[in-house]
């Protein structure tokens, strides 16, 4: 029964995680967001080639699905939906890593697709909203320092684990910290090579729309 319960809580997430908002709303556009800018189907990329309106849309949307992905196990049991015996903190943690996955590995985009900044952060604050919310202060700080979203995201994945021990989360949630950290830096590995090289695009306001490359 357990790995049922595991396996119907990630083929939902994977499936609403793999839905690119990105494409749909560049594509409203005009635009092949996958062809634009960096070509990824972010919403850094939509921002930046888009502007503000968009791209600020796209993150919204993308952070609901990784919330909802994330939520719905711990909803539909607190409202006596679920059955007792099934294992919501489980299926809550695999419903995050499902969205995130389908994000980054679109089941309709021949398996590509964005970072998973988003939908990682729209699915802790349904599981660690107080570890969430330290992350994104975490953010922030390192992009008004930095003005590299790049910098920031990582800076933000690092901080998930020293946070949720910190705040004494379940050995879980902390383990599944530390499997976002590393997820989020292996997924900026290029932007970490370009930072070397010191190729990588600050965020920069250019006619009201964002220069910033992820």
């Amino acid at each position: 029964m357990f790995s049922v319960w595991i396996l119907i809580s990630f083929a939902i997430a994977y499936v609403l995680g793999s839905v690119s908002f990105a494409v749909i709303v560049a594509k409203r556009h005009g635009v092949d967001i996958l062809k634009a800018g960096s070509g990824s189907p972010g919403a850094t990329n939509v921002k930046r080639v888009l502007g503000k309106g968009p791209g600020n849309l796209v993150f919204a949307l993308d952070f609901l699905k990784g919330f909802v992905a994330a939520h719905w196990p711990l909803f539909t049991h607190n409202t006596g939906l679920l059955p007792s015996e099934a294992p919501v903190l489980w299926m809550s943690i695999v419903g995050l890593v499902g969205a995130v996955v389908g994000h980054s590995f679109s089941m309709f985009l021949k398996f590509r697709g964005g970072k998973g900044v988003a939908a990682s952060i729209g699915g802790l604050m349904a599981v660690m909203p107080l570890v969430t919310i330290g992350g994104l202060l975490v953010w922030l700080v390192a992009f008004q320092l930095t003005r590299y979203v790049s910098v920031a995201s990582i800076a933000f994945g690092l901080s998930l684990m020293p946070l949720a021990a910190l705040l004494h989360q379940p050995k879980e949630l902390v383990g599944l910290s530390f499997a976002l950290a590393i997820f989020i830096i292996v997924r900026h590995r290029a932007n970490l090579q370009r930072l070397i090289a010191g190729t990588e695009n600050k965020f920069e306001k250019k006619d009201g729309a964002s220069d910033k490359k992820q």
